[in-house]
């Protein structure tokens, strides 16, 4: 039985696309079967992985009912990496799931046979708390927070871990936190450190060990439309999101 998770923060630029992107590329090159499924009307997910901004049928479509996830699924390029597009139809979805009854589930309901099918399924969130990021709380197992190390991303945080235990208590009991990721951290600034001491203080058994660097190879990979582990082997990211892969895999 595969695992969703969904890679989730209210907060944009903290780096969600870009671990999605490069830890379901890692996850995949171990042969586990591994999806992911961009919900974001950026299509960021998409095109970093060198796909176009029109493809059908994408995550909308399965969130209007017309397909499920694993219908929508095609192959993103790197062996046992798949992918379910969004397209620029995917911004009015916030507007028009409110109007349907039990709108929250219709993630969840269109999964199918999505966990027989795929090892991981990763969920790419919108930088937002409406509603296409509640379906994929609600449809997830579990959830990554990647956190970037400064001091705003912090209250950002904060205010996530309350939607997340709001989802848990009304609409998906069983979602678990798998973790929190600092994500563009510098050592040689003071600011991370501390961003990072404070996270691991505060929440230390919810930190992953993994720490993702703040790397120009990462950052270059999506105009390539390739994940940092083909575009730059050897770069820190590539190894980092590996490192990544395997603390998330060993969650078992």
């Amino acid at each position: 039985m595969g695992t969703v998770y969904a890679v989730a923060n209210q907060k944009g630029g903290v780096g969600k696309t870009t671990t999605t992107v490069n830890m379901g590329a890692c996850v995949a090159r171990t042969g586990a079967q591994t999806l992911v499924v961009d919900l974001d009307a950026q299509c960021n997910a998409t095109v970093a992985l060198g796909h176009p901004r029109d493809l059908e049928p994408s995550s909308y479509d399965c969130l209007a009912g017309e397909v499920s996830v694993a219908e929508a699924a095609r192959p993103a390029g790197p062996d046992n990496l798949w992918l379910v597009p969004a397209n620029e139809d995917l911004a009015g979805a916030s507007v028009e799931l409110p109007r349907i009854e039990s709108f929250e589930l219709r993630l969840r309901d269109s999964l199918g046979p999505v966990r027989e099918r795929f090892g991981f399924t990763l969920l790419d969130c919108p930088p937002s708390l409406g509603p296409v990021a509640v379906n994929a709380l609600v449809a997830a197992d579990r959830v990554i927070v990647p956190v970037q190390a400064e001091y705003l991303a912090l209250e950002g945080l904060v205010q996530f871990l309350d939607t997340l235990k709001l989802v848990q208590r009304e609409l998906n009991p069983s979602l678990e936190l798998a973790g929190i990721l600092i994500t563009m951290a510098d050592d040689r600034t003071r600011l991370s450190q501390d961003v990072e001491r404070e996270l691991r203080e505060n929440l230390p058994a919810r930190v992953f060990k993994t720490v993702i660097p703040r790397s120009i190879r990462v950052a270059e990979a999506p105009s390539y439309g390739e994940p940092v582990t083909q575009h730059a082997p050897g770069s820190s990211g590539s190894r980092a999101y590996s490192d990544l892969a395997e603390e998330v895999t060993s969650l078992g």
